[in-house]
């Protein structure tokens, strides 16, 4: 069974940067589809970015142009680069893998870790 951790949150100022890991084991992380989605208190649930096996990438509005996908096939870890944070991104953040490779079919995911806590102070 495929098990995915997160790691990488932390608290930063508005404008800062970080970047968020998600280490998948059990399957090689080339042949399963990911969505990083988060999730503040008193908020819905949010699909930020998804990354299908073949490449596709697709991002949220909220955060198009600020965060970045990329994959470490050596690592087996898919990486959130996020960018010019705001107050607004702050969330437990998740990553999962999709049984549907589909961004829309794909919230939640099948699989997801423990999150990680990211805090943007303004």
């Amino acid at each position: 069974q495929v098990q995915v951790v997160e790691s990488g949150g932390g608290l930063v100022q508005a404008g800062g940067s970080l970047r968020l890991s998600c280490a998948a084991s059990g399957y090689s992380i080339r042949t399963l589809c990911i969505r990083w989605f988060r999730h503040a208190p008193g908020k819905e649930r949010e699909g930020v970015a998804y990354i299908a096996s073949y490449g596709r990438e697709s991002y949220a509005d909220s955060v198009k142009g600020r965060f970045t996908l990329s994959r470490d096939n050596s690592g087996n870890t898919l990486y959130l680069q996020m960018n010019s944070l705001e107050p607004e991104d702050t969330a437990m953040y998740y990553c999962g893998v999709c049984k549907t490779c589909s961004p829309d079919l794909c919230l939640p995911p099948t699989y997801w870790g423990q999150g990680t806590q990211v805090t943007v102070s303004s």
